[in-house]
């Protein structure tokens, strides 16, 4: 009977650190939805929208209201396989427990990898670029590179900090949008917004 109750124990234990992968649970749930809501709201908000604006003119809104709704499915869909395969690895995971082929969960693990590459990597020229030369003018390429170093140091010393910097940052950005918003609001309260070209699409 000793032998059995140890012998569960164990079993428990070691089912436990299967579970959890042999890391510690450091975030809580405020940092976890920083981080959610840091990676909706994302460094390129600032940008992109200008971007945009200058390759389609007025319509500025159809095309993110397409990002929107592609969104919503994506959310959904996300939200449905989580609640029915409650483990890390996202949508590699979900792909193996659908169709039971490795090549094709490596081959979708490293195409998300690389999309995580890529947005770091044109968030990190994008400071350098539109942001710092704001205010001073520096070799672009470097301050994205020292911008990615600074970014991996942090990280190397770990996720707790990583996440509640993020969580400073998230906050920071939100407050920066509301701004724009406000300033967009009176603009229109005022009567100096021009209406007259959101239907207005431009061709590049």
């Amino acid at each position: 009977m000793a032998d059995e109750a140890a012998s569960g124990r164990s079993g428990g234990a070691s089912g436990e650190e299967e579970f959890s992968g042999g890391l510690k649970r450091t975030l809580g749930t405020p940092l976890l939805l920083a981080f959610v809501v840091g990676n909706i709201v994302g460094a390129g908000i600032y940008v992109a929208p200008g971007e945009v604006a200058g390759a389609v003119g007025g319509g500025i809104w159809l095309p993110f209201l397409i990002a929107f709704v592609v969104a919503i499915f994506t959310a959904f869909s996300y939200s449905e396989l989580v609640s029915k395969y409650p483990g890390a690895g996202g949508a590699a995971l979900f792909v193996n427990r659908a169709y039971k082929i490795p090549l094709f969960s490596f081959i979708v693990a490293f195409a998300v990898m690389s999309s995580g590459l890529s947005s770091a990597s044109g968030i990190s020229r994008t400071f350098g670029g539109e942001y710092l030369q704001t205010f001073v003018v520096l070799p672009e390429l470097a301050v994205a590179v020292v911008f990615i170093l600074v970014l991996a140091a942090i990280n190397y010393f770990g996720i707790l900090g990583s996440a509640r910097l993020n969580a400073v940052l998230t906050v920071l950005s939100l407050v920066g949008l509301l701004v724009i918003l406000v300033v967009g609001v009176s603009v229109v309260f005022v009567g100096e917004a021009d209406f007259s070209r959101q239907f207005t699409f431009e061709a590049p």
